[in-house]
């Protein structure tokens, strides 16, 4: 097969969630498993670091790769969704597996009768990642978690540390209505005697943490206990971090929420020394200052144009939309907000956190989950938000555009997707 032939085999004929929502998600892990042993069991030649929770998962992986990197290991990243290229999704040292490596795995997937076993598409993509890093002999990866935790298909592994970021209330159908529900599914990644960092947690939640850490003997660590840094001032699109351990640093990440995630974060490097890295102050600098370049992160409070000032994040549950929202008050009626959803999300909490006089745009995300404009603006209209409605990103994004007033700021956001759509059109014109 071609590439772009292995992207339609791997889109079509395996479920994706992306595409389908639940009916792509397969609890258990005998399927993950069985796909492994067909491919030598890669996972068993890996050191690895395992990355949970409900938000900011993305930004800690992806921070942990650059220090790591920056300290001179070879790193593998497995993320999830992409964005605009399948092959974000597994990287070396910030560089996407080749379109050789992903064509050649699924031809000898297919040939050794693997279909047989009926994959999911996170699944199959979990192995392909697993084997590219055996094969380029990283020193460690660090592998985030798809969905859940007890029942993701990447929690075949045994890592050196886990890392939980926080709880909230996202894909409640699957992992439960509650947040010590949901905790118990991210929990599952607590491993027998392996250390484990908790951004953020409390009352039940961190009862759950808790107890599950001390049934395996887990040293548990919680970043809300442990001052990492005493100050955190936002400068420039970027946020100083002074008096860590590391001395005074620059994050690049600069939404509301990376604070938060930069204590897990920090809480993390520590552990890890303890546990036999070797993490630098000069190391830690570059991987917070230059992560978007060294492993490729697009889509968290990301700067997408100057002049005018257009603004983009990935932010798409309740959890992360605390943060987003009292980011996005400050514009007043100088913002316009390019909003769209998938079809499986509750978001009428959502929206009621959005600014109430901003100018809004309701559109639809290109993927087949995607919420109808229609319907976006009808639930949107009953949270007293008003707008315009078009079907596409595109169209809403370039009518934004004719309204902007000098001095205007363009938000783009709601759902991973929409991001995608907006990114991918970018890099067309």
């Amino acid at each position: 097969m071609t590439y772009e032939e292995t992207l339609d085999y791997l889109y079509t004929k395996t479920p994706m969630f992306q595409s389908i929502g639940a009916g792509a998600y397969k609890p258990g892990l005998d399927t993950v498993k069985a796909l492994s042993k067909m491919f030598g069991n890669p996972h068993k030649r890996l050191k690895t670091i395992h990355v949970g929770g409900t938000n900011g998962k993305g930004s800690t992986a992806h921070t942990i790769a650059a220090v790591l990197q920056s300290a001179g290991y070879k790193v593998g990243l497995f993320t999830s969704p992409h964005l605009i290229d399948f092959r974000e999704r597994i990287r070396v040292d910030g560089e996407m597996i080749g379109k050789e490596k992903v064509v050649d795995f699924v031809d000898r997937f297919i040939a050794a009768g693997g279909e047989k076993l009926c994959p999911s598409f996170f699944e199959l993509t979990t192995i392909m990642a697993f084997e590219h890093f055996a094969e380029s002999e990283v020193d460690v990866a660090v592998i985030e978690v798809g969905l859940g935790g007890r029942l993701d298909s990447t929690n075949i592994i045994v890592p050196d540390l886990s890392v939980i970021t926080n709880i909230s209330k996202d894909h409640t159908a699957l992992l439960g209505d509650t947040l010590p529900e949901i905790a118990a599914e991210k929990a599952g990644i607590i491993k027998e005697g392996v250390p484990v960092v908790i951004g953020e947690s409390e009352g039940d939640v961190r009862n759950v943490f808790r107890d599950k850490a001390a049934l395996l003997h887990s040293p548990i660590y919680y970043a809300d206990d442990i001052k990492e840094f005493e100050d955190a001032q936002p400068s420039n699109d970027k946020i100083i971090y002074k008096g860590t351990k590391w001395g005074d640093i620059t994050g690049e990440l600069c939404g509301d929420c990376q604070t938060k995630n930069a204590a897990t974060i920090l809480c993390t490097l520590d552990r890890l020394n303890e546990i036999g890295y070797k993490i630098t102050p000069e190391a830690v600098s570059k991987g917070f200052s230059r992560v978007s370049t060294l492993t490729g992160l697009a889509g968290r409070w990301m700067k997408i144009s100057e002049n005018p000032t257009v603004i983009c994040d990935t932010g798409h549950n309740v959890g992360g939309w605390e943060y987003l929202s009292k980011r996005l008050a400050n514009y007043g009626d100088r913002l316009h907000m390019v909003i769209g959803f998938v079809n499986d999300k509750d978001i009428s909490g959502i929206l009621s956190m959005m600014p109430a006089n901003a100018h809004y745009y309701f559109v639809k995300p290109s993927v087949n989950r995607g919420l109808s404009a229609e319907k976006l603006t009808e639930l949107a209209n009953k949270n007293g938000l008003e707008g315009l409605t078009f079907e596409t990103v595109a169209e809403g994004y370039e009518k934004a555009l004719s309204q902007l007033k000098e001095g205007d700021t363009i938000f783009v956001g709601g759902s991973t997707f929409v991001v995608a759509d907006i990114l991918a059109l970018i890099e067309r014109q």
